[in-house]
């Protein structure tokens, strides 16, 4: 595997984004969100405390409809105009060109959350946040929609419609949503063995998610989103090495 090519496959998927509209409509809409969910919805001046608990709380859901609208189109777009075959004819593999495509639009998704940062200043004006805590969280949640992406980079690379890309990429990310939830937990706690339950419970976004959010990286968690990562990643080049003949 080569970096340089992952490099210039990175570099041409990041700035397409800046080509289109696209890329700052989800900027737009991102930062209106998050500013929604924090202030409003979250109740951050009511609640008197100085922290990003309320920005942090959304984010699963947020991503839940905004990476999987952002990831539909990586692979079903060039399957669906033919450009696949084209970029399969460079020099380049199928795990470079995964990869390459992923870190774009990870990098694409850091940069949206980046601009977050006048919410972290703003706290910090209003009061002595614990800004090692909000820093873990920024981690978690970057770390989060890299797997996000991942899983829909997998369901892109499934079929050349990106409705559909978009929907099962948004009912897969729901089931490692609330595998974690308490009432789907307590639903299998009521006659599952304690080890299934904390073993469908290990493979929720929130449990690994709320623990960075705490301002513990723990290294398992770090494990567990990058395995996360790594394995649809992987599922992904698989589909594309069948599926580049139909």
């Amino acid at each position: 595997m080569r970096g340089q090519q992952i490099m210039v496959l990175f570099w041409r998927e990041l700035t397409s984004y800046f080509a289109t509209p696209i890329a700052y409509v989800f900027i737009i809409i991102f930062l209106f969100l998050s500013g929604i969910f924090t202030f409003y919805l979250g109740n951050f001046f009511a609640r008197g405390q100085a922290d990003l608990i309320p920005f942090f709380t959304f984010h699963p859901w947020l991503y839940l409809f905004l990476i999987p609208a952002l990831a539909m189109r990586l692979w079903a777009e060039e399957r669906k105009t033919g450009t696949i075959e084209l970029l399969l004819t460079l020099p380049v593999t199928i795990t470079e060109a995964v990869l390459g495509k992923f870190l774009a639009a990870w990098a694409f998704t850091a940069i949206a959350l980046a601009m977050t940062f006048p919410i972290w200043v703003s706290v910090n004006y209003l009061g002595n946040p614990d800004n090692s805590v909000i820093l873990a969280g920024y981690i978690g949640s970057l770390l989060m929609a890299g797997a996000f992406l991942a899983i829909g980079s997998c369901m892109s690379a499934l079929t050349k419609n990106q409705v559909i890309a978009f929907v099962i990429t948004v009912v897969v990310c729901l089931a490692f949503i609330l595998s974690g939830f308490p009432l789907v937990l307590d639903f299998f706690s009521g006659w599952a063995p304690q080890l299934i339950v904390k073993t469908i419970s290990s493979f929720s976004f929130l449990t690994h998610f709320n623990a960075i959010g705490k301002g513990v990286i723990d290294l398992r968690d770090i494990i567990y989103f990058f395995s996360l990562i790594a394995f649809w990643l992987f599922a992904t080049a698989i589909l594309i090495e069948m599926k580049k003949a139909d």
